[in-house]
């Protein structure tokens, strides 16, 4: 079906391809390391190229200052509804740089046995993704003068470092950031040819725990049996945390898991996702979380309780006869719906601590605390995109979990009161934040329709 307004865009993005890449590779020249303070005057200069690209299209754009990285906003009027698209310009380290093929700031074009791709740092995380929207704008300017809607331009210098400024800076400009909704292209693509609209992503919360015992190491001889092993107390712990099942045995836990709604269990059953050779490809066989869950729910849509690390006693080389003063564990919880992690930590803490026989005591160090967050597709925008990119690929588009989290989505809600749909074009081999990082190009032009797709069906909403 022909369409008169958009498939001159579509035509114009393509005829363009070449000066699109040769701008991202500009781009991903620039080593925009938020984490190295050495690079800090790069982090600028990434930030000076997105504004002066901007304002090259007409929009009005600015680099803000913040106690970090600056931010780059932009503003261009349209009819119809406000879109905020966000992305970051900042890159993960390259270390180690010795397992790069090539220099990862000489970005360069590959012929690889599965198509062309851009190989450098940040291809895909996030500068090749955060392009994508730019070069749909682009030529949509370039066609009809204008973009289709009100666009706002919001990218981030310190995504890869913990985004220290953003929630302070969007308190301080919620009027100018706050839009109908948000679109985020930092994810990617279920298989090479499915389009995906996240809509869960899942919370964390970190806890480190110390069981502390005796005033000092002992020798297992002299007191074994009569002392009490902070080892043997931390392990019971820890193998009380799941039942026989796979459920998380903490209190209260369950509280606020939402169940799958049936239309997005319908998509995900459809998607044809393979377990087996999912845990094959890591030495695996046997999902090992909750027996009356699909793989996919448990990575997607369920909470779980990890242990990340064990340590205590003597570890080294050979063999000691200690009995330890002290052990301990890491743990994380990935958290899904209206879990509170406020509520988890506490009644976590409570079960260890009611646990503990004579003698012991435990010791605490939290790492992170965000909740999950979970989009309403409720929102007519979200299946105004799901149309839209279904149109592009050679699949239907799904709406989707993701197993990690990505605050930014949580921020827009809790701070902005709006909406986010995270859309992005990245595949699974594309070694984000390791060596030969690369962003397939056809993922890059199909990306940029499609964001011309969405563009053009969110502006009739």
């Amino acid at each position: 079906m022909t369409n008169p307004i958009v498939d001159p865009v579509l035509a114009r993005i393509d005829a363009d391809m070449d000066g699109a890449v040769d701008r991202l590779l500009d781009l991903l020249r620039i080593p925009s390391i938020s984490t190295d303070p050495a690079y800090k005057a790069e982090c600028d200069r990434a930030a000076d190229w997105l504004v002066s690209d901007l304002q090259s299209l007409g929009f009005e754009a600015s680099k803000r200052a913040t106690p970090g990285h600056p931010m780059v906003v932009g503003h261009m009027d349209g009819d119809g509804p406000h879109v905020l698209f966000y992305g970051h310009y900042d890159v993960q380290p390259v270390d180690p740089l010795g397992l790069w093929d090539r220099d990862p700031f000489d970005p360069a074009l590959e012929d690889t046995a599965n198509g062309r791709v851009i190989r450098g740092r940040g291809s895909s995380d996030d500068k090749g993704q955060l392009m994508t929207f730019v070069e749909a704008c682009r030529a949509w300017k370039a066609v009809h003068g204008a973009l289709p809607c009100r666009i706002t331009i919001f990218f981030e210098g310190e995504e890869e470092s913990g985004s220290p400024s953003l929630v302070p800076f969007m308190q301080d400009n919620a009027k100018e950031l706050t839009a109908d909704i948000a679109l985020i292209c930092d994810t990617g693509l279920f298989g090479d040819k499915t389009p995906t609209i996240i809509t869960q992503l899942r919370g964390l919360l970190g806890e480190e725990l110390t069981i502390k015992g005796p005033s000092k190491d002992l020798h297992s001889g002299m007191y074994g049996g009569a002392a009490m092993n902070p080892i043997r107390v931390l392990s019971r712990v820890l193998a009380s945390l799941h039942d026989h099942t796979g459920r998380i045995t903490i209190p209260g836990f369950y509280d606020g898991v939402p169940e799958l709604p049936g239309q997005v269990k319908g998509q995900w059953d459809a998607l044809g996702f393979d377990a087996a050779n999912f845990l094959g490809e890591v030495g695996l066989s046997e999902p090992a979380g909750e027996q009356d869950r699909t793989a996919l729910e448990m990575i997607w849509s369920r909470p779980t309780c990890e242990i990340n690390g064990i340590w205590g006693g003597y570890t080294g080389d050979g063999f000691k006869t200690v009995l330890p003063a002290e052990a301990h564990a890491k743990i994380s919880f990935r958290l899904v719906g209206d879990q509170d992690p406020d509520a988890i930590r506490a009644n976590f803490r409570k079960m260890v601590e009611d646990m503990l026989p004579p003698d012991c005591e435990a010791s605490w160090e939290g790492h992170g605390n965000s909740a999950a967050s979970q989009m309403s597709i409720d929102h007519p925008a979200f299946e105004a995109a799901r149309a839209a990119l279904s149109q592009e690929w050679p699949q239907p588009a799904a709406y989707v979990g993701c197993g990690g989290s990505i605050p930014i989505a949580g921020h827009f809600r809790e701070v902005l009161g709006m909406d986010a749909m995270l859309i992005g074009f990245g595949k699974d081999d594309d070694q984000i934040h390791s060596p030969n990082e690369k962003y397939d190009l056809s993922s890059f032009h199909k990306g940029t329709r499609s964001w011309a797709r969405v563009l053009a069906e969110v502006s009739q909403l």
